[in-house]
C-alpha cells in the first residue's frame, strides 16, 4: 500500500506508531521481540522514513528499546519497574490535588470521566481485560486533561501505559481478581468532582496499596520459581486475542505480530493518557 496523495508522512508515522502501540497493549506483540525498519515497512507497504520515525516516538515513550545494531525490541519492565511506575503516579496525583493552582476541575468534563470509570469497573469486574485498558486509559487521560502542567499530564499518560505494558501478559497468565485489579476509579472520580483532598489521599494509596500486594506476589512466584518469562507469558496472551470494543483504544485481532499486523489505515488509534494494575 503506497501513501495517497491525502496521507502525509506525519499521518503514517502517527498511525503506525498507534498501531504497533496497540499490539503491545493487546499483548500480541511479547517484551522482548525485535524487529526492524525494514520488516515493519515491507509488512505496512509504506517507506522506511515514518516508519522509523513511528518506532522512534516509541522508543521515546519507552515502550521499545533502540540497538543500533540489532534495530528495536519491545521493553521488559520489572516488577522493580512496575513498583516505581506507582510510586511515581501517587506522588504527583496527590501533589497536584494539594495544589490548587495544579488542577483546574470542570464540571462538563466529568460526564465523560464518570463514563469512563464506570465502564472500566464493569470490565474489571467482568474480566474483560481488552475493554477495560481501553477504558482505563481514557479515565486517566481525561482525569489529565484537568491538569494545567502539560509535561506534567503526559508524564502521567506515559507512566500508565507503560504500567499496562508490564502488566497486560502476566494478567493473561494469572487472571483477574480483586485482589489484583483497583477497583477505585469511581471512587477518586467523585473525590476530585467535590476537591475532597482527603478521599483522593486515600483512593490513591488504595490504588498504590493494590500495586505494591501485586508486585509482592510476583516476586514471591519468581523467589518460587514458578513464574514464566515474558515470552512465555506472552504465548498464552496471544491466544486469548482482542475484543475491540467502540471505546476501547486496543487494535484489532487480526494481527499476533508486525508480520501479520494489519495496514496503518484500518488501525484503531489508542486514546491512551496510567492497577490495573
Amino acid at each position: 500500500m503506497s501513501p495517497s496523495g491525502g496521507v502525509t508522512r506525519n499521518t503514517l508515522r502517527q498511525q503506525i506508531a498507534d498501531a504497533l502501540r496497540d499490539e503491545v497493549l493487546a499483548g500480541r506483540l511479547p517484551p522482548g521481540r525485535e524487529f526492524t525498519v525494514k520488516q515493519i515497512a515491507e509488512q505496512y507497504g509504506v517507506s522506511a522514513t515514518p516508519v522509523r520515525e513511528a518506532l522512534f516516538d516509541l522508543s521515546a515513550q519507552g515502550l521499545l528499546v533502540s540497538d543500533q545494531h540489532r534495530g528495536f525490541q519491545v521493553r521488559e519492565f520489572t516488577v522493580a519497574d512496575y513498583r516505581a511506575m506507582a510510586e511515581a503516579r501517587v506522588l504527583v496525583v496527590e501533589g497536584l490535588f494539594r495544589n490548587p493552582e495544579g488542577v483546574a476541575v470542570r464540571p462538563e468534563g466529568l460526564v465523560s470521566i464518570r463514563r469512563r470509570a464506570a465502564e472500566a469497573v464493569r470490565a474489571a469486574k467482568g474480566g474483560d481485560l481488552d475493554v477495560l485498558i481501553g477504558y482505563d486509559l481514557r479515565f486517566w487521560r481525561e482525569l489529565g486533561q484537568f491538569v494545567l502542567n502539560p509535561y506534567i499530564a503526559d508524564f502521567l499518560t506515559r507512566l500508565r501505559v507503560q504500567a499496562w505494558v508490564f502488566a497486560v501478559h502476566r494478567l493473561r497468565r494469572d487472571g483477574m481478581d480483586e485482589d489484583v485489579l483497583w477497583f477505585g476509579h469511581e471512587e477518586l472520580v467523585e473525590a476530585i468532582s467535590r476537591n475532597d483532598h482527603d478521599q483522593v489521599h486515600a483512593a490513591m494509596h488504595s490504588y498504590y496499596a493494590h500495586a505494591l500486594a501485586w508486585a509482592d506476589r510476583l516476586e514471591a512466584r519468581a523467589a518460587e520459581g514458578d513464574a514464566p518469562g515474558p515470552s512465555e507469558a506472552a504465548g498464552a496472551a496471544g491466544a486469548a486475542g482482542a475484543s475491540e470494543a467502540a471505546e476501547t483504544g486496543t487494535a484489532p485481532e487480526a494481527a499476533a505480530a508486525p508480520e501479520a499486523a494489519a495496514a496503518p489505515e484500518a488501525a484503531a488509534a489508542p486514546e491512551a493518557p496510567g492497577p490495573c494494575a
